[in-house]
């Protein structure tokens, strides 16, 4: 069995981006009709675009409702980046919940928050471990944030459950590389020369040549690493993002997607209201081009971003305001592409299979 699976025939709810917010994903569950276990009454079967964690109040909540609809075969989902955080014990920003050693680094963004009994983080790690990185079938594909011929091809040929020891292969080729090119030298010369963490904000870091090199490089070379984080080039604007400043930019990989099926995708925060972007990093504001926030986007229209930002209601939260008017959580209804908010608002997609042009810089 692979790490691209097939996906179940018939009608879909394809849920986007959840960071651990459990309230937002109730409500949805119930505006789309399905109990406690995952059923349907016309027989409709969910589908999670990943990013199940972090940031939110509640991941493991997140979690407990949405894994025993997975074991059941209920639901139905994909990998991503932050699953793969998990499963590599790869402590990041707003992972807390999960790892002590981000528990305090956290508190002044994120909490309060709940945090996942050490007991039952070997069941939890079992099951993420068993997910797959794509779905396919005739008509639909999904990933969390790619679909790369060339990186799909290489991920068909791994088996079903080895995310992380193949993510962790690419990755030392990558850190083979980065050592043959003496980065990590040259990054540590950078860091003396800027006095500030690069998880700071307040503080804008200049370009720096070694950290962009390093994260390309990473990037590119992972497979996994492009179908779960997405398709990068090097930024000479650093922009903050993800809890640290970046110095790599996710490219629009849909300009350039030529093929039939259909792509639903989380990650790339998407927004019904416009307003400012520091949750996120203005660059994923470009990466639309001018559609609108309903639209299908892509050289031919066929590609759909499903993650509305409920990822960002920490900021809201922390700011006094109220986190459920800028930031949602949606489900894509296939075949009918209709888009369901968490509030129960509900609206169609706009311009699906319309040819557009890459936009370009």
């Amino acid at each position: 069995m692979s790490l691209v699976q097939p996906l179940p025939p018939g009608p879909v709810d394809i849920v986007g981006d959840i960071h651990g917010e459990i309230a937002a994903l109730e409500q949805l569950l119930t505006h789309l009709g399905y109990d406690r276990e995952g059923n349907h009454p016309q027989g409709r079967r969910l589908v999670f675009v990943g990013d199940f964690c972090d940031r939110g109040p509640d991941s493991p909540a997140v979690l407990g409702r949405i894994l025993p609809m997975l074991a059941s075969g209920k639901a139905h989902a994909v990998l991503g980046n932050h699953e793969i955080n998990l499963l590599r014990e790869d402590a990041k920003d707003g992972s807390g919940w999960f790892f002590d050693s981000r528990v305090a680094a956290d508190q002044p963004k994120y909490a309060p928050f709940a945090r996942l009994e050490e007991k039952a983080a070997p069941a939890l790690l079992d099951q993420l471990a068993y997910l797959p990185i794509a779905l396919e079938r005739e008509d639909l594909r999904i990933v969390h944030a790619a679909w790369r011929p060339a990186q799909i091809a290489m991920v068909r040929e791994l088996p079903l459950g080895s995310a992380r020891s193949a993510y962790d292969h690419f990755e030392e080729l990558a850190a083979d590389q980065a050592q043959a090119s003496c980065v990590a030298e040259r990054m540590r010369l950078e860091e003396q020369s800027w006095p500030h963490s690069l998880e700071d904000y307040r503080y804008a870091p200049p370009f720096l040549a070694a950290h962009s090199e390093n994260e390309l490089g990473k990037a590119m070379v992972n497979p996994l690493k492009v179908l779960t984080a997405g398709v990068e080039r090097e930024c000479r604007n650093p922009f903050y993002a993800g809890g640290k400043w970046r110095f790599v930019e996710r490219v629009g990989w849909w300009n350039e997607y030529d093929e039939e099926p259909a792509v639903v995708v989380g990650h790339y925060w998407r927004r019904m209201l416009p307003g400012d972007a520091p949750a996120h990093g203005a660059q994923f504001e470009n990466l639309f081009g001018n559609t609108t926030p309903l639209s299908w986007h892509g050289l031919r229209g066929n590609v759909f971003c499903v993650d509305y930002s409920v990822g960002a209601r920490w900021l809201a939260r922390l700011r006094g305001e109220d986190p459920t008017q800028r930031f949602k959580l949606a489900a894509l209804r296939w075949p009918e592409r209709t888009l369901v908010f968490d509030d129960g608002a509900q609206a169609d997609s706009e311009g699906f299979g319309k040819t557009t042009y890459p936009v370009q810089d």
